[in-house]
């Protein structure tokens, strides 16, 4: 199952600028590891994104995952997450915007319930 952010303002003119995301992952299925495949488009000027993370990653049974991207210089991103073995509401997910202080950026905060579901997963921008 597909979700994605949408496209992320990332420009200190709205609110504060992230300089990493973090994504955060709960599996919580007692048996099954769950597969995450996790995108990150972002652009420098909002005409033209590029692919700037691609890759998959395990989350074990009953376990937490935290992974934390750069950003910064980016005026807009979009995170795209899906899941495989393990299906909502089974594995719980979160955006997170991260300022260079280390802070949370309350404006890009995206629970599990404000990710947007997608039917297929965008192909990678080279």
């Amino acid at each position: 199952m597909p979700f994605t952010t949408g496209p992320v303002t990332n420009t200190r003119d709205f609110g504060t600028a992230s300089t990493n995301i973090v994504i955060s992952t709960r599996n919580l299925d007692l048996a099954s590891p769950a597969t995450i495949i996790a995108q990150i488009f972002a652009s420098v000027d909002s005409s033209i994104f590029y692919t700037a993370y691609h890759l998959s990653y395990l989350v074990p049974p009953n376990s937490y995952d935290v992974r934390e991207f750069f950003i910064a210089g980016n005026v807009t991103y979009e995170v795209q997450l899906a899941t495989m073995n393990v299906s909502p509401p089974a594995v719980l997910m979160a955006v997170t915007g991260i300022n260079e202080f280390g802070n949370l950026v309350e404006e890009q905060l995206f629970n599990q319930n404000e990710l947007i579901f997608i039917t297929s997963m965008s192909p990678p921008i080279v």
